[in-house]
């Protein structure tokens, strides 16, 4: 029978062909047919080996897949010869056992519940080590800062911050979006959290962890705690798919928004956005030479809240919100109060609007805008770049044009820089003293956050440069970072000027899971192109960008161990074609498939080869065909010109 009609029957009729086979009660329809697979556990869109066995018999044979979803997924042909024969069988769709149906010359002969299994992990395959090797040793870095212990009869798990041997909630929650592609465990962390959120709706910035501290505790200064709590609760609930359990922390979240919109030390009531003593950025102590901590009499930072206290309004803290509380928006709307969804959206627009007039110059958003002019002699702080910049180009929040100026704004600098890269804390940083840190790292410019070179920040950039059109910028970051940092196996929070690493305090480690986890995300989601949009993996967006790095071939695959959510492609650039073969477990995914900057105006766009709707959107010189699939374990795409 030949596979067009084979294939196009077993579409269109997946159910009742499924039904209609499953029913047969035995195993194989035919004494002494065998249907065996070569490997017992299969990676999606990794051809297998089938070895058939008919006895008697000399012809065709082909075997129509179902995946443990019992959709339709893929047929396999080839030829029997004197009763053996081997098929090539390409696994795809859901994970788990897959079923198989066995024909000779178009008849049904034999039946396999599970002729293999399939399973997917992250990896990616392109022949170039900058790429292969990324993930593995991104993994490292994320299990070297893992942290994992008892205390008080209760589990902790989460990742440690790069400079203190504790489990921070900033740091946790950026370092989990890349961790979640290796580690089962996303929950334990936010019900620590949550176990020690105080009544009025805020949150410790860290866990307890003896000898080092036996309490939970929150910097005074800091703005931003509840808006991660609810970042991390959304990211986790994402990768593992449990509603039962994201209803648990649903109450917790909307009492730290809360508290975050209301509260005196936190609102400002008159401009509509959150406040936040002068820190650098989102960091946690505040302008002003060192002092006295009031607890310990010891020589310290003001980490504290007095009437010295600057206040004034800080652009990531409102970014930032407003990205959480459209995530919470998303939760109530699976499980909560879709009428308090629109609330949370409705201030959500508002605190951009109100911060937008009130902190974007037109090229990105002012550093810090304080209630009460104040000069700080040295710096213009009018030209202050701080790294929340980047992280406002992947929180939802900018428009095109908003998003395309903050990274010219990098690149523009990065020209006339005095550093290995432009991957700045804060750009040009404040003059030696401003923010006295007790003789630590921070306090000369160049150091730490103040001027210091992260890759935290690099990570966003590059991740908002393929966002916005600038697919080549977001690889030479990824390259960068690859080269001089990840491939030995060492990267570090903060580096100086001149590349020197940058060593806080005797805890001070050399495997940062934040910096990582950006980097990391930058190429998953950037480079790679996977952005997952709803529950693990069940609405996707897939826009491959391998062609801006050079390369014509790709395999990818993205995975969370903690549900059954992933998503994988085999991308090919021809001289005329670029086909795109995807395999998941989504109900929807938008494929944006980027094309040659030398391809002509008129192309053609193609799902199973059925020609199928497409439209074009450019960003700058790029070109993305867009198409939408619907829910179907085989998808071949392929757009030609």
């Amino acid at each position: 029978m030949p596979s067009k009609h084979l294939s196009r029957r077993a579409a269109l009729s997946a159910a009742a062909t499924f039904a209609a086979l499953a029913s047969i009660p035995s195993a194989f329809a035919q004494e002494g047919v065998a249907l065996v697979a070569r490997r017992a556990v299969v990676a999606p869109l990794q051809p297998v080996e089938v070895d058939v066995r008919i006895p008697g018999y000399t012809g065709p044979a082909a075997v129509i897949l179902f995946d443990s979803r019992k959709r339709f997924a893929g047929v396999a042909e080839g030829h029997v010869e004197n009763g053996i024969g081997t098929l090539i069988a390409v696994p795809r769709g859901a994970p788990g056992a897959q079923w198989v149906a066995l024909f000779a010359s178009g008849r049904f002969v034999a039946a396999n519940p599970a002729l293999f299994s399939l399973d997917a992990r992250t990896e990616i395959w392109t022949g170039q080590e900058r790429f292969d090797r990324f993930v593995p040793n991104a993994a490292a870095i994320f299990a070297a800062a893992t942290l994992s212990y008892t205390f008080n009869g209760a589990f902790f798990h989460g990742y440690r911050s790069p400079d203190s041997p504790l489990i921070w909630l900033r740091d946790h929650v950026y370092a989990q979006r890349g961790a979640r592609y290796f580690d089962a465990d996303l929950k334990t962390a936010f019900d620590d959290f949550r176990r020690y959120q105080q009544p009025d709706g805020s949150f410790p910035d860290f866990l307890p962890r003896p000898p080092w501290t036996d309490r939970a505790l929150r910097v005074p200064v800091e703005a931003d705690v509840e808006y991660l709590y609810v970042q991390g609760v959304y990211e986790a609930w994402q990768a593992t798919g449990d509603d039962a359990w994201m209803r648990s922390h649903l109450e917790p979240m909307r009492r730290a928004v809360t508290y975050s919109l209301q509260h005196p030390l936190r609102w400002d009531a008159e401009r509509g956005l959150i406040k936040r003593p002068f820190t650098i950025d989102t960091w946690d102590f505040e302008y002003g030479s060192t002092t006295t901590d009031p607890e310990t009499g010891k020589p310290a930072p003001r980490h504290w809240i007095d009437d010295k206290t600057i206040w004034g309004v800080f652009h990531g803290d409102n970014t930032g919100m407003a990205q959480a509380l459209t995530m919470l928006a998303r939760m109530e709307e699976r499980v909560g109060d879709a009428t308090l969804a629109r609330v949370w959206r409705d201030v959500a627009a508002g605190l951009i609007r109100n911060l937008n007039a009130l902190s974007w110059n037109g090229r990105f958003f002012r550093h810090h805008v304080p209630f009460q002019s104040f000069d700080i002699p040295g710096v213009d702080r009018e030209r202050q770049l701080s790294l929340s910049n980047a992280y406002a180009l992947n929180r939802g929040v900018l428009t095109v044009q908003q998003g395309q100026a903050i990274i010219d704004e990098y690149i523009e600098r990065s020209k006339t820089m005095r550093a290995f890269a432009e991957w700045f804390s804060i750009d040009p940083p404040f003059p030696p003293g401003s923010f006295g840190l007790a003789g630590r790292s921070g306090e000369l410019p160049g150091a730490y956050v103040n001027g210091g070179i992260m890759p935290i920040t690099g990570g966003e950039l590059a991740r908002g440069a393929f966002r916005y059109g600038n697919e080549t910028y977001g690889f030479a970051i990824l390259e960068h970072y690859w080269l001089r940092m990840l491939s030995r196996g060492r990267t570090f929070l903060w580096y100086h000027p001149d590349g020197a690493e940058g060593v806080g305090s005797d805890d001070t480690i050399p495997t940062d899971a934040w910096g990582t986890a950006a980097m990391f995300t930058a190429l998953i989601e950037g480079a790679a192109g996977i952005e997952d949009q709803g529950i693990a993996m069940r609405d996707v967006i897939v826009s491959p960008r391998w062609g801006a790095a050079g390369l014509t071939s790709a395999y990818v695959s993205a995975r969370y161990p903690a549900s059954d959510g992933y998503l994988a492609y085999a991308w090919r650039q021809h001289p005329r074609r670029i086909d795109l073969d995807l395999s998941g477990v989504f109900d929807r995914a938008r494929v944006r498939v980027l094309l040659p900057q030398d391809t002509p105006g008129s192309v053609e766009a193609l799902v199973n080869g059925v020609p199928v709707p497409h439209t074009i959107e450019t960003l700058r010189a790029s070109r993305y065909v867009i198409i939408d699939v619907a829910d179907m374990a085989v998808v071949q795409v392929q757009v030609r010109w």
